[in-house]
């Protein structure tokens, strides 16, 4: 039986999009590609953004977006990131002012706290936008956000006939931890310190899952695209385990026959630390739109 009171009861609403602006210059793109470098034996081929430099510019706001909804709960809560999907028509140009976007697309109940479904859009000064990425987060905690709204499926790759594939190893440390955290901005304290990682449930700080995916498209762009980021369109990835200062890192890379879409999984000693890892690459020859115009 539906009551008068049943009938006049609305879902929860997501909170209103947030809108702010940023400007990145040269040196921020520059030391944020040479922080990732770090790890890897040697120097950009160019000076084009990361395609990760996107999610640099929407992380901000995407963060504050997502703690704003944790305001009403008892106890502070930690944000764990969980998915990231990433797609974009062209890099980032330093010194452009970008409009950047976020909806909350949807929230829903999970036993550790509540997940959350965030997409975030830039949009280049004439407002035609150029990037758009959608981020799982679990807000460790939150007990008191009503479930709204739809958490979208992540996005699939492309199919096509396997390719040769590779593999590589690397360590990252501390200090390469640290050093991303400064360059990108993120400076989440399960990042920094171990009482909040601990707290968190790690057993240290961990890296940061940005820092390897953009450490695996540096990885890409050198193997399968002559060390030009900006052929770099698309990617998508799901964190599952930590990674851990001081541990190795393996990324199993998994191309196709085109060269147009090379999978990648990362493992640690613990377990599969991103699975489901994909990059988009445009064919060799395209004209991105990017660099100094």
């Amino acid at each position: 039986m539906t009551t008068t009171t049943d009938r006049n009861r609305t879902a929860p609403a997501a909170p209103a999009p947030r809108r702010a602006e940023r400007t990145p210059d040269r040196e921020e793109t520059t030391a944020f590609r040479a922080a990732v470098r770090a790890a890897l034996p040697g120097p950009a081929a160019t000076a084009d953004a990361s395609p990760v430099h996107a999610f640099v510019l929407a992380h901000t706001l995407a963060d504050a977006t997502v703690r704003a909804l944790a305001a009403g709960e008892p106890e502070p809560c930690s944000v764990v990131h969980l998915g990231q999907d990433i797609r974009t028509d062209r890099p980032v140009r330093p010194g452009e002012t970008v409009t950047v976007t976020v909806d909350v697309l949807g929230a829903r109940r999970e036993a550790r706290g509540t997940r959350l479904a965030v997409r975030s859009t830039l949009a280049a000064p004439d407002g035609t936008p150029f990037a758009e990425l959608l981020t799982a987060a679990l807000l460790v905690g939150a007990t008191r956000i009503e479930p709204f709204g739809d958490i979208p499926p992540a996005a699939v790759a492309p199919a096509g006939d396997p390719g040769e594939p590779a593999d590589s190893r690397h360590e990252l440390t501390a200090d390469w931890i640290r050093g991303y955290a400064h360059a990108s901005g993120d400076l989440n304290p399960i990042h920094l310190e171990e009482r909040a990682a601990r707290d968190a449930g790690f057993p240290t700080v961990l890296a940061h899952g940005m820092g390897v995916i953009a450490l695996v498209c540096e990885e890409i762009a050198d193997r399968w695209a002559g060390g030009d980021i900006t052929r770099v369109r698309a990617v998508g990835a799901r964190f599952s385990a930590p990674v851990l200062p001081g541990e190795p890192l393996d990324v199993a890379y998994r191309p196709d026959a085109a060269g147009r879409v090379v999978r990648f999984t990362c493992r640690v000693p613990g377990g599969t630390a991103v699975k489901g890892g994909w990059v988009l690459l445009e064919p060799a020859g395209h004209t991105p739109g990017g660099g100094d115009e």
